[in-house]
């Protein structure tokens, strides 16, 4: 019974945070007269007014919402560049305060990007670990160049959830100290609705870090597999 009951907790701290995320973005994605235009105009908008015209932005199928800094494109998921919703304009909003970071050269905004990037080509060299791991055993008849090879592999799993946990604040940043006061200053949105763009807001900025809790649930395989081997 115990064992049930650690389970469901576990489960509950890794997939908690992505379930209530997709939840409030659902909550909140009905169109509303009263909005004006859509994610993807407030964006367009609040980018010029910024004096950013030279950032794009794009309805994407990949990827989610998102700023790319390489290209200088703010990108949308369908629903939220098309709708009039709070969730459509809270992200286009959050979205547009990355932008922003980036335009001020803000450290921590440049410090996530470098480690993205290392833990795109850690995962890499993890995911081949992990699927040679079987192989080098079974050759080397070695335990130790099992435990280097699954040590490298579950690693590198690890780093993607490091990153997201370490560079949280920028996403916070984005959220309430870029784009809450935006929505609020110039109006975008009625008190009544700060609240529900509060909750969009905060989905927002944990999204990365809900996602990378619930690849934990690989190392958790991992290491189970690695007991048995």
């Amino acid at each position: 019974m115990h064992i049930v009951i650690l389970i469901l907790v576990l489960l509950a701290l890794v997939f908690g945070p992505q379930w209530w995320a997709q939840y409030t973005f659902r909550r909140y994605a009905v169109n509303q007269s009263r909005i004006p235009g859509t994610g993807g105009e407030l964006a367009r908008h609040l980018l010029d007014s910024f004096e950013l015209a030279d950032v794009a932005v794009e309805k994407t199928d990949k990827g989610g919402d998102h700023y790319d800094p390489e290209s200088r494109s703010v990108r949308l998921g369908p629903d939220n560049y098309d709708q009039n919703s709070l969730t459509a304009v809270a992200v286009a909003a959050h979205e547009v305060g990355h932008a922003i970071q980036h335009r001020n050269r803000e450290a921590k905004l440049a410090l996530r990007h470098r480690l993205v990037k290392v833990a795109q080509t850690t995962q890499q060299i993890g995911a081949g670990a992990m699927f040679l791991l079987p192989v080098v055993m079974a050759v080397t008849r070695a335990p130790a160049s099992g435990l280097v090879m699954g040590a490298i592999g579950l690693g590198s799993m690890a780093m993607a959830t490091l990153v997201h946990l370490v560079t949280l604040p920028v996403e916070f940043d984005a959220s309430f100290g870029k784009a809450l006061p935006i929505l609020k200053a110039g109006q975008y949105i009625q008190p009544g609705d700060e609240a529900a763009v509060h909750s969009v807001l905060r989905a927002a900025a944990l999204t990365y870090v809900a996602g990378s809790l619930a690849s934990l649930l690989n190392l958790a395989r991992w290491l189970a597999f690695l007991r048995r081997a």
